[in-house]
């Protein structure tokens, strides 16, 4: 029957359009919303103090007018977004080929070469967001770029990554998207309101502990001179006389994440320990996978001193992941009766 294939054909074009329309729109819209954020704290007098203040403002106004997609921590990816990419024509030409969480990826990615690399390979193998997350934890610019021989490591890749790509349409079920378009989102709960709901939960625990735990500050700023980093809970033990760093990952966890937060815990010995606090302590937490998975960061010349006199006064990997997985089972509940009522 031709005519049914030509109907299924006007129906796919259509999406297709339908996907670069939508798509190109969202980082066109991000990437500005990012750019008038830089413009402004350059008028700031104080940037570190100044720029958090207009994007709690911008985060807050935005989310009472458009609705969800506007949290702090997405507010501060547009702005990175710009100055990632200040120049406008390096993404304006992939946008109908790479979403936004495709683009978000890649800004997680310091080298400008396998940045450029990846932008480009995403766009041209048509490579799922999952695909690129993989290629991108497992180093694969880096792997290539070092082999002789280049077919075997390529092969690898693609063998590994064909289970991850996904329906050329796949992209309108992407929370991101549904945010953007102030749509209903049909997902038990979106990774924003999960990251939300365990972070409360978490800095609640840690307080009931009764070992000498103080709350210092949530998704705290850490600024150097290229970069800046949010710590999604600070605490302050005035009995080890430390601080504790805890990073929660809703995606799976990389070795990028683990590298990343032993660089956490050196920028706060930094920039943060006084000379009588003891050196700073790390927490790693990824929700992502069937099982949560809690990792402690201890720099090497001080795990003998983290294993003699920090561990009785700090929760356990155990107990870290027991009340992750308790909250968890709250959340899928509470969602459950939402979506009964």
């Amino acid at each position: 029957m031709q005519y049914l294939i030509e109907i299924k054909q006007i129906l796919a074009q259509a999406r297709q359009k339908s996907y670069q329309a939508i798509n190109a729109a969202m980082v066109e819209a991000y990437w500005n919303i990012g750019k008038t954020i830089v413009l402004e704290e350059q008028n700031g007098k104080n940037r570190a103090d100044y720029g958090k203040a207009i994007i709690k403002t911008i985060a807050k106004e935005l989310s009472d007018e458009f609705g969800r997609g506007f949290s702090e921590r997405n507010i501060r990816n547009f702005r990175q977004f710009y100055l990632t990419f200040p120049e406008s024509e390096i993404w304006q030409t992939l946008s109908a080929k790479l979403s936004w969480s495709h683009f978000q990826l890649i800004m997680s990615v310091t080298n400008k070469d396998a940045q450029k690399y990846y932008l480009q390979e995403a766009a041209q193998n048509m490579w799922s967001v999952r695909t690129l997350d993989r290629n991108i934890s497992t180093l694969y610019y880096q792997r290539l770029l070092s082999s002789q021989i280049k077919e075997p490591v390529e092969a690898e890749m693609l063998e590994n990554t064909k289970e991850l790509q996904q329906d050329a349409f796949e992209f309108i079920k992407n929370p991101s998207v549904l945010e953007f378009l102030n749509l209903p989102n049909n997902l038990s709960y979106t990774e924003q309101a999960l990251e939300n709901a365990l972070i409360n939960n978490l800095q609640q625990f840690i307080l009931e502990l009764g070992k000498g735990f103080a709350f210092v500050e949530r998704q705290q700023l850490i600024r150097t001179e290229t970069s800046d980093f949010y710590i999604d809970l600070v605490f302050y033990n005035y009995i080890l006389k430390c601080f504790v760093i805890i990073d929660l990952k809703t995606t799976k966890i990389t070795h990028q994440d683990v590298g990343q937060l032993d660089m956490y815990v050196r920028m706060y010995n930094d920039l943060k320990k006084q000379p009588t606090d003891n050196p700073t302590i790390g927490i790693l937490l990824c929700t992502e996978t069937d099982k949560t998975i809690a990792k402690y960061s201890v720099l090497a010349e001080n795990k003998q001193l983290f294993a003699t006199k920090y561990l009785p006064y700090l929760p356990t990997v155990d107990e870290l992941i027991a009340e992750i997985e308790r909250e968890k089972a709250m959340l899928n509940l509470q969602n459950q009766n939402d979506e009964q009522r």
